[in-house]
């Protein structure tokens, strides 16, 4: 594991001078002991904050405001507890004693025991459930629509005839570029000769390196889209039925020449609904990680939060707008701080 990838994003939002006094206005509980946050549900006292983070670190409460949002609702599966016991195992493998270890984690991760290492990892996998079920639950009509319209097809029917680069792993670049034209080479000629009238299905017994499929004429059946390469499918969309491609179509497994045959009727909106909202909810997430923040933001908001405490507030709001606000592209230095930081807040807490 790199050691650069996990650092926490503690070191940038820690420090913060948290007085008893003059931090603005303030409420009380019944026993007396200040209350530093609210949740419909509970609440957590300064006291038992500041006992607990002791070095002032907004992270820290972040931490137990979610533990108190997450813990009840979610609870960890024997799948989940098996991959955070292969995650701390793997990183134990970096430390010879178990002083070196906790050491470490208290450095990347601002936790002082194993215990508390799998209670955050833990919470990450209950966040991560939570704020997919926010983003679904707020995907609107326009975006499924779009997506359907867009992406959704019925299963299509098409043959192939797959050149192969015909390289070894071991391979220099140079061979392998060498191997690709030869095959592009190759792939064109077919082309030619589909212009010139000779039948698909002869060319592909003759010429395809698809074992599979060559006997049969290059004949791939019916499939759905999503079951084959990305360039594959942009390329026999963009077909009509019993046309087949003008130029070769590069995948990782060689050059293709497709013939479409047809396609079935496309599903009804309804009956892939719930999978368009799963797909377009795991692109939100994985094309903009700002989108994970901005969903605790709302989820903890739907939950109470309310701060009682002026300088907490600010503290979780500055460290709310670091989390949410878009990496800057334009400097190389600044967008791989930026990715190294929500890497390492999803590692084990997001607002660690």
């Amino acid at each position: 594991m790199n050691k650069k990838k996990i650092m926490i994003t503690v070191t940038a939002i820690s420090c913060l001078t948290l007085l008893a006094t003059g931090c603005g206005k303030t409420a009380k509980l019944k026993n007396g002991e200040e209350k530093a946050v609210s949740l419909k549900s509970s609440s957590i006292s300064a006291n038992s904050y500041y006992d607990e983070i002791k070095e002032n670190n907004i992270s820290k409460l972040i931490s137990m405001v979610d533990h108190k949002i997450f813990d009840k609702k979610y609870k960890t599966t024997d799948e989940e507890t098996k991959q955070i016991d292969e995650q701390i195992k793997q990183i134990r493998t970096y430390y010879k004693t178990d002083d070196e270890f906790n050491s470490a984690i208290k450095q990347y991760f601002g936790v002082n025991t194993e215990k508390e290492l799998r209670d955050e990892m833990e919470l990450d996998f209950k966040k991560k459930k939570a704020i997919t079920a926010y983003i679904k639950s707020n995907l609107t009509d326009k975006e499924i629509n779009d997506y359907y319209e867009s992406n959704i097809t019925g299963d299509i029917k098409a043959s192939h005839i797959l050149i192969k680069f015909d390289v070894k792993d071991d391979v220099t670049d140079k061979e392998k570029e060498k191997a690709e034209k030869k095959a592009l080479k190759k792939a064109k000629e077919i082309i030619e000769k589909l212009n010139k009238g000779e039948k698909f299905a002869t060319l592909a017994k003759k010429n395809s390196d698809d074992t599979a499929t060559a006997a049969n004429g290059g004949d791939l059946g019916y499939f759905k889209v999503d079951e084959m390469d990305s360039d594959f499918v942009t390329a026999v969309k963009g077909l009509k039925d019993n046309e087949y491609t003008k130029e070769p179509v590069k995948t990782k497994s060689g050059y293709h020449i497709i013939l479409r045959v047809n396609e079935k009727d496309k599903p009804k909106l309804k009956d892939v609904k719930s999978e368009i909202k799963t797909t377009l909810t795991e692109n939100k997430l994985n094309e903009d990680q700002t989108e994970y923040y901005k969903a605790l933001v709302k989820i903890r908001e739907k939950n109470g939060l309310k701060f009682n405490d002026s300088k907490l507030k600010k503290a979780y709001d500055d460290a709310m707008k670091k989390l949410t606000t878009p990496a800057e592209t334009s400097s190389t230095d600044s967008a791989e701080s930026t990715n190294e930081a929500t890497e390492s807040s999803t590692s084990t807490t997001s607002l660690k």
